[in-house]
């Protein structure tokens, strides 16, 4: 396995883990989101793991040109696409925890969501298979 593949099933795991969690815990997942994950102080976790974020599409650019691995831009592309979570997490707390209010608190939103995100998990896997 090479780091684009690996790269691609940790991604799909948290993105299934986080949805069979959400089906587990159901309204406490929600409260748990609001109050604790994201809580009304931004904790400072989320300023780790945002760094941590950055540091991680650096990386993923830098395999793209350091590796001989076909269509590993894929990968750092999708990656890259997250600066703007990782970005609304720390420069723009107030507007994300808006975001996740209103999200949480639809049923319509909430399912779009989570459909997407276990489709998008899927394509990781696949692509982990037969692409890297």
């Amino acid at each position: 396995m090479n780091y684009f593949s690996i790269l691609c099933l940790i991604w799909a795991a948290i993105g299934i883990g986080s949805r069979v969690m959400m089906g587990i815990m159901g309204e406490r997942w929600n409260e748990w989101e609001e109050n604790s994950a994201y809580a009304a102080k931004r904790p400072k976790i989320i300023s780790v793991v945002g760094i941590t974020g950055y540091l991680l599409i650096i990386l993923t650019w830098y395999m793209v040109f350091v590796t001989e691995v076909k269509l590993g831009w894929i990968m750092a592309v999708l990656a890259s696409l997250t600066v703007i979570k990782i970005s609304t997490l720390l420069f723009n707390y107030p507007a994300f925890r808006e975001f996740l209010s209103k999200t949480l608190n639809d049923k319509k939103k909430m399912m779009r969501l989570n459909i997407s995100v276990i489709a998008f998990s899927i394509v990781l896997v696949l692509m982990s298979i037969f692409l890297y």
